[in-house]
């Protein structure tokens, strides 16, 4: 089978992540429906239990009898931000080495044992955390929890398929990022607007690191970060609170707690000036990518940027799509993304430009309609809209098993509690037009930005050419 890896150059992709879960998801054959919590009748959450084992892992269980398919997602508190130089990108392997085989279940029997039980199974890695994903049919639940329980207790860190990984990881940096020019530049930023915090390494890894991971690395890392008490365990779907947590104590309760990982102190010093980056490499058409330094995924900051940024770059009726691509015609797509961590992440406006595009005239009216919503705010108009879409967001995602099991995994893991998912409704409905504009006012300071830019450069037939002429 071929999985679909994914990994974060900077937060490119990061946006496709639950894409990704929802479109497996599609393939158990989970239907489309109006959630059970949206009934008026129905207090929010009131069918999610919890319960944690003996050994730190936490269980939740969101039960729903109506639907024969089952969600599993294994959230562990692991990614680039705990990583450091030598090691770079050992996060992301592990997500690639959790499936080649342990002790009970050899190389390739996790894919092969779960598709033979009509599952199917995916994992991506963040700068924060890497979830494993699991989608099956009910009569598998005890095979999947043995599966689980095989690679998380006994996981085989054979000398050569670690060898064989580390080339599978080593050409995805080539084709995600050495040969991708959007994925070059973001790296770039990302390691220039940061210069003290670990959110500066980029999830796939530095080249050199990647070359260089050593066995004592390798073991060290999954003793320390794939430890239960370093995992929240969500399921979803077809089962009962009771016979979940008893699998749960049967297969995973056994596996020994581990000592905490040391904590990420590190805070990234306010940005004292704009910084600028530029690549010049043989490309078809020039980008222009703005990073601001934004805020954690549980501040209270967080649905005002969020509201912001889709005034500003989602969909064709956004103000930047509007303005760059339809009036001005300077560029040809704008996407904005909003990074929400554990610690104060990237908030990325990413134009793409045509060939012999004008990088300065694109920055101008960039410039210019950021310091318009930062002086004067979004309309009454703009502001319902986006919560319209926000909240039909919302309650669209906890549709699916997969939706809702990454929803709770996301407010437990990042929020600190699972039960604040039921609030965020109205949290954004509470956000006023003046606090979409102060957190404009704060966020799009240039102060507080890296810019940059990447400079088609000709290739030696086109520089042939050139000099001839």
């Amino acid at each position: 089978m071929l999985r679909q890896k994914l990994f974060v150059t900077g937060m490119v992709l990061l946006a496709s992540t639950a894409a990704c879960a929802e479109g497996r998801a599609a393939k158990t054959g989970t239907p489309a429906r109006a959630p059970a919590s949206a009934s008026p009748a129905a207090k929010p959450g009131a069918q999610v239990r919890t319960k944690t084992l003996k050994n730190g892992l936490k269980v939740i269980v969101w039960a729903d009898p109506d639907n024969p398919s089952v969600s599993l997602y294994d959230w562990f508190r692991v990614g680039s931000r705990n990583e450091r130089p030598g090691i770079t990108g050992l996060s992301h392997f592990f997500e690639h080495m959790m499936f080649n085989g342990a002790k009970k279940y050899g190389p390739g029997e996790f894919d092969r044992v779960m598709e033979a039980h009509g599952g199917r199974n995916n994992a991506y890695t963040s700068e924060d955390v890497t979830v494993y994903q699991d989608w099956f049919p009910r009569s598998a639940l005890e095979t999947i929890f043995d599966l689980e329980a095989d690679r998380l207790q006994s996981l085989a860190i054979d000398p050569k398929m670690v060898e064989s990984e580390r080339g599978v990881v080593y050409s995805e940096r080539r084709s995600g990022v050495d040969n991708n020019n959007a994925g070059m530049l973001m790296e770039q930023v990302q390691a220039t607007a940061f210069v003290a915090h670990p959110y500066e390494i980029p999830v796939i890894g530095w080249p050199s690191d990647i070359e260089s991971w050593k066995q004592e690395d390798l073991e060290r890392y999954f003793r320390t970060y794939y430890a239960p008490n370093n995992a929240t365990l969500i399921v979803v779907g077809a089962v009962t609170p009771e016979e979940i947590f008893s699998l749960a104590e049967k297969y995973l309760e056994p596996i020994p707690a581990q000592p905490a990982p040391e904590p990420v102190r590190t805070q990234e010093p306010p940005q004292q000036g704009e910084r600028r980056v530029v690549v010049r490499k043989l490309a078809q058409a020039p980008l222009l990518q703005l990073a601001f330094h934004g805020v954690r995924g549980r501040d209270e900051d967080a649905p005002a940027l969020d509201l912001l940024m889709r005034v500003l770059s989602d969909g064709d009726s956004s103000r930047l799509h509007r303005r760059l691509v339809e009036e001005e015609q300077v560029a040809i797509n704008v996407q904005g993304l909003v990074g929400e961590g554990f610690d104060p992440s990237l908030t990325w406006l990413l134009v793409d430009l045509p060939p012999g595009g004008d990088l300065g005239k694109a920055e101008s009216l960039l410039d210019a309609e950021l310091a318009k919503v930062a002086s004067a705010g979004i309309t009454d108009a703009e502001l319902r809209k986006a919560k319209n879409i926000v909240v039909a967001d919302f309650w669209r995602n906890l549709e699916t098993n997969s939706g809702r099991a990454k929803a709770l995994g996301t407010y437990e893991v990042f929020h600190g509690d699972w039960q604040k998912l039921f609030r965020a409704p109205e949290l954004y409905e509470a956000v006023t037009g003046e606090q979409v504009r102060k957190v404009a006012e704060k966020v799009f300071a240039r102060n507080n930005r890296t810019v940059g830019v990447l400079v088609p450069e000709a290739g030696p037939d086109e520089a042939k050419k050139e000099a001839a002429q």
